[in-house]
């Protein structure tokens, strides 16, 4: 059986039949929405010609950087003055699965402090990557705790990291990691090892969302809220699938523009 073949069937098993729609043209798709495409999404995807997500990527990123800039400093301002702790919180994400673009290339080093056996399952799994974001909680919030969700009101979150989060401006500075390869203005958003290795090992088809580059931004961001629990995770899930098998260039900009309303109206934020 072919490689595409596979992942459509991953992708059918693990969301279903459903509702009609799609990404590229009308309304976003719905997770249960894997009908056939037809020709309509044929042609859209002959305006989606390779490397144009790059080039996307690439000038939007630089635009961006540039227009937010001002509002970037504001903020870094805010940080400092609110709460002990840095400007900008690095933090490991699991990205792009490189093996299967170049399986003789050595996959990137993974943090000491996961244990061997998880490093070796997230290597397979995807290229780890620092992500950057403007710090939002506490520091140092996850040096007992370990990694775990933030909730609603969680108390590590601080009164400028509840506006920042609500306003999803803590994501800014993941642009720079879009102009560096590591991320996509949109796509399924990336995930720390330890959960990525968890739910590589419970749900079925999870690292299917793999097989493209990480976004600021998604399909699952826009129409649903942060993950707070294991069902989150396998209703964006079929968001993130349904996005990766119906892709088109229009998708993007339609997600792009959808997201912004999400930025104005603060849906799904806590």
């Amino acid at each position: 059986m072919s490689e595409s073949a596979t992942k459509h069937l991953i992708l059918q098993s693990s969301v279903g039949a459903g509702a009609s729609g799609h990404l590229g043209g009308g309304d976003l798709a719905h997770p249960s929405d894997l009908s056939s495409a037809g020709q309509e999404e044929s042609d859209l995807r002959a305006f989606s010609p390779p490397g144009a997500k790059r080039l996307l990527d690439i000038l939007g990123a630089a635009f961006l950087l540039v227009l937010f800039a001002p509002l970037g400093l504001l903020i870094a301002v805010a940080i400092k003055l609110d709460s002990p702790g840095p400007v900008i919180y690095r933090q490991e994400r699991v990205g792009l699965n490189r093996r299967r673009q170049a399986r003789r290339r050595r996959s990137a080093p993974v943090a000491r402090n996961i244990r061997s056996a998880e490093r070796r399952a997230v290597a397979a799994e995807g290229t780890p990557f620092q992500i950057y974001k403007f710090r939002t909680m506490m520091a140092h919030a996850e040096r007992e705790a370990g990694p775990v969700w933030a909730l609603k009101d969680d108390p590590r979150i601080t009164r400028v990291g509840r506006f920042l989060r609500a306003a999803r401006l803590d994501e800014l500075p993941q642009l720079w990691n879009v102009l560096r390869g590591e991320m996509s203005l949109v796509g399924p958003r990336p995930e720390r090892p330890f959960f990525v290795h968890r739910f590589a090992r419970h749900i079925p088809g999870y690292p299917t969302r793999l097989y493209t580059h990480p976004g600021i931004t998604g399909l699952a961001q826009v129409e649903h809220r942060y993950d707070a629990c294991e069902e989150d995770v396998r209703i964006k899930l079929g968001y993130d699938l349904s996005y990766i098998e119906r892709y088109s260039l229009l998708a993007d900009l339609r997600i792009l523009a959808k997201t912004v309303i999400v930025m104005i109206t603060r849906k799904g934020a806590h």
